[in-house]
């Protein structure tokens, strides 16, 4: 009944047919034969298939994976360790939602820490596609689930700003892989500012345990601070503390500060994890931060 209920990935190559994508390949490699860590692809979603073929350089969509990617690293003894009921998941896919004010900011969320995928990691809003659904379909479902946005298709202009091949746990140091999905990271414009949107915000704190309007000063520190790197991260004359509203067990908002540090934090390789930006994350705030620069005419 499970498989019935979830859209899953599937992969075609040279024209053929598609084929469901297994638990323990790697997208990005297929398409790249296992060496790049970004290639293009066309993407669609057909007969609740999630469908990728290789695509045009400079026509296709951007598909990214870590370089520490835990798939890209699986050995063949770590691969078969994998419980079967695992292996046999698939891939699975989620949409995340970028949303862009009209004064260019970006809504985050933080994951609730109950949650037991990336808990109190900061993310877009976001989650599984349903059966019968549109990408964008659920993508909005998800958005006003999480943070009780509610915003009709005929008000936006979607664009799919790239896909991200996530595992959880992200490092083998951490674990082996019990999740395997490819988010597509998906641009929505506002025609409202962040302080009318906030007016409605009305998050679910079972999934959500704070929000954040990120401006692009505060997104380019955070895309500075690569995970698995040791680069310096640009602060920009930041202030130290960045307001937040923190979500109570009951729904209500407070408005609140946490340290600029937070969002500059680094996915650590072993250990417990950290709160801070998910990788994934980054990779959509940085292409984000493109789309800014090259404004669609």
């Amino acid at each position: 009944m499970d498989k019935v209920r979830r859209i899953l990935v599937h992969v075609c190559k040279d024209r053929a047919a598609p084929q469901r994508a297994q638990f323990v390949q790697s997208i990005t490699g297929h398409f790249s034969d296992g060496a790049d860590d970004e290639v293009e692809v066309n993407c669609s979603l057909e007969k609740n298939q999630f469908v990728l073929s290789k695509g045009d350089k400079g026509r296709g969509v951007p598909l990214k994976r870590p370089a520490f990617c835990p798939i890209k690293h699986l050995s063949v003894k770590e691969a078969a360790a994998i419980p079967l009921d695992v292996q046999q998941r698939g891939i699975d896919v989620g949409v995340a939602i970028v949303l862009q004010t009209t004064n260019q900011r970006v809504l985050l969320t933080r994951r609730a820490k109950e949650l037991r995928i990336f808990p109190n990691v900061w993310v877009p809003p976001g989650g599984h596609v349903e059966p019968e659904e549109t990408l964008l379909d659920a993508g909005l479902r998800e958005l006003q689930e999480e943070t009780g946005l509610r915003l009709e298709p005929e008000q936006v202009c979607p664009k799919i700003l790239g896909l991200w091949e996530s595992v959880y746990p992200p490092m083998l140091s951490r674990g082996l892989p019990q999740r395997h999905h490819i988010v597509i990271y998906m641009l929505l414009h506002s025609s409202l500012s962040h302080l009318q949107l906030q007016a409605s915000l009305s998050p679910s704190p079972e999934e959500v345990s704070a929000c954040l309007w990120a401006d692009s000063q505060l997104v380019r520190a955070m895309v500075t601070a690569v995970d698995g790197e040791d680069t310096e991260v640009q602060l920009e004359h930041l202030p130290s503390s960045v307001s937040v509203s923190q979500v109570s067990t009951g729904g209500a908002l407070t408005e609140s500060t946490l340290p600029l540090t937070v969002f500059v934090s680094r996915a650590p390789a072993s250990g417990p994890d950290l709160e801070r930006v998910s990788t994934g994350t980054k990779y959509a705030l940085e292409l984000w931060l493109k789309s800014l620069e090259t404004p669609e005419a």
